[in-house]
């Protein structure tokens, strides 16, 4: 006999009594035996609102994606409904903007009036709203300025407004994606106090100063003036740093929290679901898509195989839920 005969497994069993390919002939088997799967209601779909009626613009740099007025966005909502999605992420882009960001908590603005119409129309479809000022301000940051720099405590009282004005219109989740210390606790203690102690929130707990980020600016129109974020988004080098978000948070008020961008933090995605017994979402961003996206447009990738191989190991490594703009190719892929 060989000495392949004596090779041992960890489960301390030997080939060529165990071969591990007897479960992978064929497809029927495959899926037998598959871990992990995607299913539409793993999946909410982020889309960009605009001021106005009949408004559409296309974004160059995530093809397929757009920046709609309420009246056009109804129907793609109807679409993601009847496709199985049963989550979606709104983020406003007001006509003015100003230092600090009025519009983002105006109980008329572009946010408030769409999560009316849309829970009008689709009353059961969880709407989530981005709590954030960088859409909103004349600078592109997320919180107020002074000096030059963010101001950390002032912004939050601009946030918390901005959370309860989206909870009055209507919205189930409020998602504050700011970075600033204290954030949850100052919406969840102004929610508590206005009678929406129901509420849950949706905290972008570790939030990573990325690069995959791009696109998302010129989609939202956020980019800041001057400057960065990294004085209060993460450090991509730090985990730990992420453990410790996350645990604020969930001592804030935390229902849910979210580790973004995705792919390239699936270790943090993994960390953050062991230590916690909270609800995970990770956010398959912008850079992600449109690098998915060039690639296929060029031949270079199978778009499907890479979006689906991609979205798996997200939910692999721990995601409950998984924002991305691919939710309506894969409900339509899933369908068949």
């Amino acid at each position: 006999m060989s000495d392949t005969s004596t090779i041992r497994t960890t489960a301390g069993y030997s080939f060529p009594r165990v071969r591990l390919r007897r479960l992978r002939r064929t497809e029927s088997l495959r899926a037998l035996v598959r871990e992990t799967e995607i299913s539409p209601q793993d999946l909410i779909l982020p889309l960009f609102i605009r001021e106005g009626t009949s408004v559409r613009n296309d974004i160059a740099s995530m093809p397929g994606v757009r920046q709609q007025s309420v009246d056009l966005v109804l129907s793609e909502i109807k679409t993601a409904w009847e496709l199985g999605i049963r989550a979606i992420l709104l983020f406003g882009i007001p006509d003015h903007k100003d230092e600090v960001g009025s519009q983002a908590y105006d109980e008329h603005g572009v946010v408030q009036i769409a999560v009316r119409e849309i829970k009008d129309r689709f009353p059961e479809m969880i709407v989530i709203t981005d709590v954030c000022l960088c859409e909103y301000t004349s600078h592109g940051h997320c919180g107020v300025i002074r000096d030059g720099d963010v101001q950390n405590d002032d912004s939050l009282e601009l946030l918390a407004r901005t959370a309860l004005s989206h909870v009055r219109a209507g919205a189930d989740i409020v998602a504050p994606s700011n970075m600033m210390d204290g954030t949850v606790l100052a919406i969840r203690e102004l929610l508590d106090a206005e009678g929406f102690q129901h509420v849950p929130i949706m905290a972008y707990s570790a939030k990573y100063a990325s690069c995959f980020y791009g696109p998302f600016r010129e989609a939202a129109e956020s980019a800041p003036a001057f400057g960065d974020r990294r004085s209060y988004q993460m450090d991509p080098a730090n985990v730990r740093e992420a453990i410790r978000e996350v645990d604020m948070d969930v001592i804030e008020g935390a229902d849910i929290v979210m580790v973004k961008p995705a792919l390239a933090y699936l270790d943090v995605i993994s960390k953050v679901k062991e230590r916690f017994d909270l609800p995970v979402a990770a956010y398959n961003v912008s850079g992600e898509f449109a690098m998915v996206k060039a690639a296929a447009m060029n031949g270079w990738l199978d778009e499907r195989r890479a979006v689906m191989e991609i979205l798996t190991s997200i939910k692999r490594a721990g995601a409950d839920m998984i924002i991305s703009y691919h939710s309506l190719d894969v409900c339509r892929w899933l369908s068949g």
